[in-house]
């Protein structure tokens, strides 16, 4: 007998775009959090200018935004938030050195970061969730119930 494929149910599309979705987000970070990991960049100077919170119910969370300058000068880049930074780390106008690895809105401090782990985690768990779907995607149809056997004539009565 055949085996006979049915089409993805709703929660399985759901399941895939949701996998997908983790991936498109912490694949293409891979490669600059691991840099930020080793401290491998081009090395300069973070000046602090702004600082910038945000408030959840019983948190804050603050990081320091400004301007990075490479240690030879060619390289600056304007409003940048220093990875790692809070509240007490810097204050306004304050330099520190930092190293720039290529993300577009962050720089870090020489001593690196554990920022990967999450990439490493959100990645994961998107491979997990695309996993899953795709084991649902191939689940043969359930087998139809056979059909009753029909019930034998009554016989005539003499």
């Amino acid at each position: 007998m055949a085996v006979t494929r049915r089409r993805p149910g709703g929660f399985t599309v759901v399941l895939a775009v949701v996998g997908l979705s983790l991936l498109f987000v912490s694949v293409p970070e891979f490669g600059p959090v691991l840099r930020a990991a080793r401290a491998d960049g081009v090395s300069g100077a973070f000046t602090a200018r702004e600082l910038r919170c945000v408030r959840h119910p019983g948190h804050e969370s603050c990081v320091w935004a400004g301007d990075f300058t490479s240690g030879d000068g060619r390289i600056r880049r304007r409003d940048v938030e220093l990875y790692g930074s809070d509240r007490g780390t810097l204050a306004a106008g304050q330099a520190t050195a930092a190293v720039d690895t290529g993300r577009l809105t962050r720089v870090y401090g020489p001593e690196g970061s554990d920022e990967w782990l999450f990439t490493a985690l959100l990645t994961l768990a998107g491979a997990a969730v695309l996993t899953v779907a795709a084991r649902r995607a191939r689940r043969p149809a359930p087998e139809p119930a056979p059909e009753p056997a029909p019930e034998p004539a009554p016989e005539p009565r003499a």
